[in-house]
């Protein structure tokens, strides 16, 4: 078994986790989230904790079981305290919209671009500051690259959409290269 899935997932107060057959679904003050255990995998409650094992002594069902363990104790933190990623904009006239659970992007485009997400995640924002925010882990990831792709960070000057805290690498424009600037090869 992996060293992961041998550690039990601690259920905290206001939780609720039900098994229903295959299911796992997780219910707390931020949401409700299920997951689909794999086969090779089993899982029992016990004690305000969640326990996971083979079923199977597999390489695969080893993995898995490590994967589910790891989702189980995500959905577990997505419904007490919610995940968040933010972005930031830079460039001039870049400006970002929130209305419920849809944002609009004005990045440089003849058009304003719309992005939709699931109705768990909400976007909030600040300045030049998106925030994504919900109780899935993988959706709010998801929705975030979603967001990035639209008009990723280009290294000559830096404009677009990048995580905050993402560094950049830039390059030396052809002129700047020409001349022989610092840094350049």
């Amino acid at each position: 078994m992996s060293k992961i899935a041998k550690k039990p997932v601690e259920i905290a107060e206001g939780i609720q986790v039900n098994l229903e057959g295959s299911e796992i679904k997780v219910a707390g003050p931020k949401g409700n989230l299920s997951f689909r255990i794999p086969e090779g995998v089993g899982v029992k409650t016990e004690e305000g904790k969640v326990m996971v094992s083979q079923s199977q002594n597999t390489d695969r069902a080893k993995a898995l079981s490590g994967l589910v363990r790891a989702n189980i104790a995500n959905m577990v933190k997505g419904v007490t305290k919610g995940f968040e990623k933010k972005l930031e904009l830079s460039g001039v006239g870049y400006r970002a919209q929130a209305s419920g659970n849809s944002l609009t992007l004005s990045v440089g485009f003849s058009h304003p671009v719309k992005i939709n997400a699931d109705p768990i995640i909400t976007f909030s924002v600040e300045e030049n500051v998106i925030t994504v925010s919900g109780p899935d882990k993988a959706l709010v990831g998801d929705t975030a690259s979603k967001i990035r792709a639209v008009r990723p960070p280009e290294p000559y000057k830096g404009k677009g959409i990048k995580y905050q805290g993402e560094r950049i690498r830039r390059k030396v424009g052809k002129a700047a290269k020409a001349v022989g600037a610092v840094g350049a090869k």
